[in-house]
């Protein structure tokens, strides 16, 4: 779905603009009005946030440039639209050639797409339209770290299906957003905003970490009692029910839950009994 073009038709203009935050913006393209091949400079420094552009024309810049210690080459930038987003493309800008990230269509049906900040900066260009009344681009965006267990997955929000080496696992159970043990209750139906993944519904006997309240509590204390919550996976995982009892970890993503490893239960507890012996394990866990 990718293509280059060359940025050469639009003049970019001299004004930036920052969020009051630095976190998030919200502009409008009236201001383009007799000025639609216009490009505007847009900064933001944090790690997540959202933009909204009413009336879209002419073009964005969307400088990503974080105050956080990872190099900016070590970063991924994820990008989710909102339902109603339209009136514009989505691109990564580096040196004037353009690579398409998201077309309207890709924002209507919802897709999620990643990008390395080594790449270049995100450029936002309005589609040609006379009538731009009731047109709003609007995404969120949030920065991954590539130097973290969950981080190397979202390059488009996918990822293999290959084991996780005993060092990734053990790194896992450390440091993603979510550390959960339970078994597949069942594979939702209805039809995926993205044909690549599925949504697990799992049944959990134990929390041991998350980052946001994405799994759920029927009752229990401490992590214990009977939780759940969904998952996005692969399709090509072939997730399905009786599958047994696994340890799913992985990164939360605009309030999702996405794999990273799920090895057997079993299987974990056997590396991670090793590793104590060793003496190598990153941290610890209540196995009982």
């Amino acid at each position: 779905m990718f293509s280059f073009i060359l940025l050469s038709a639009l003049v970019l203009c001299g004004c930036a603009q920052y969020s009051s935050d630095q976190c998030s913006w919200r502009g409008s393209g009236l201001t383009h009005e007799y000025h639609t091949r216009d490009v505007e400079q847009v900064y933001l420094r944090c790690a997540e946030g959202s933009l909204e552009w009413l009336y879209p024309t002419g073009a964005i810049i969307v400088n990503l440039r974080p105050n956080l210690p990872s190099a900016e080459g070590q970063l991924r930038a994820c990008v989710k639209p909102r339902p109603d987003s339209c009136g514009a493309r989505l691109y990564v800008e580096r040196a004037g050639a353009l690579r398409l990230l998201l077309t309207e269509e890709d924002q209507a049906a919802g897709r999620v797409r990643c990008f390395s900040l080594q790449e270049g900066a995100l450029f936002v260009e309005a589609s040609a339209r006379r009538d731009i009344s009731r047109r709003i681009t609007a995404f969120q965006y949030q920065l991954i770290s590539t130097h973290t267990p969950a981080g190397d997955q979202p390059r488009s929000h996918t990822a293999s299906c290959r084991p996780c080496a005993d060092d990734e696992l053990l790194m896992a159970i450390c440091t993603s957003d979510f550390a959960v043990r339970g078994s597949i209750h069942h594979v939702e139906e209805e039809e995926e905003e993205d044909e690549d993944q599925v949504s697990v519904v799992v049944s959990l006997s134990h929390v041991y970490r998350q980052k946001s309240r994405v799994f759920v509590s029927g009752g229990g204390g401490r992590g214990r009692g009977r939780w759940t919550g969904r998952v996005k996976m692969p399709r090509r995982c072939d997730p399905r029910a009786g599958q047994g009892e696994f340890l799913f970890t992985g990164a939360v993503r605009f309030g999702e839950a996405w794999l990273r490893c799920a090895p057997l239960y079993k299987d974990f507890i056997r590396v991670y009994h090793a590793a104590l012996d060793e003496g190598t394990n990153p941290c610890h866990i209540h196995t009982d």
